[in-house]
């Protein structure tokens, strides 16, 4: 298991709040492994990968959420119940960023780098 007790990106916050972005990172780091196939339905994983990849998950979430699921050991499901957990996050913060995004002004900002900022954090 290379490298996998060094955290590779930010740890998915109990709350939820980085869970868009904790996808997409946990994605690109199990394709660069190898291992995606392990949190896809119906996969044909072997018992090795499997535990891989639950040790990488586990890895990166908060300590709350992991004594939340000590009994899980299977990341697919671990995988699902995340989803099921935060995926309403996409519900909330769509409307928030479209807004944002309708409001943005180059005007309001003082330097253009302020505007960069503000337009790729509203775009990320």
């Amino acid at each position: 298991i290379e490298n996998i007790k060094n955290q590779k990106f930010i740890a998915l916050d109990i709350s939820g709040k980085n869970y868009l972005s904790w996808v997409l990172d946990v994605k690109l780091h199990l394709s660069a492994k190898k291992l995606r196939h392990t949190i896809n339905e119906d996969n044909a994983a072997s018992n090795e990968e499997r535990v891989t990849a639950l040790i990488f998950l586990r890895h990166h979430i908060d300590n709350g959420l992991k004594y939340e699921y000590l009994t899980v050991e299977n990341p697919l499901e671990l995988w699902q119940s995340l989803n099921d957990r935060f995926e309403h996050l996409k519900a909330v913060v769509l409307p928030k960023v479209l807004n944002d995004w309708s409001q943005l002004r180059f005007q309001n900002f003082k330097i253009v780098s302020e505007y960069n900022f503000t337009l790729f954090k509203i775009v990320s």
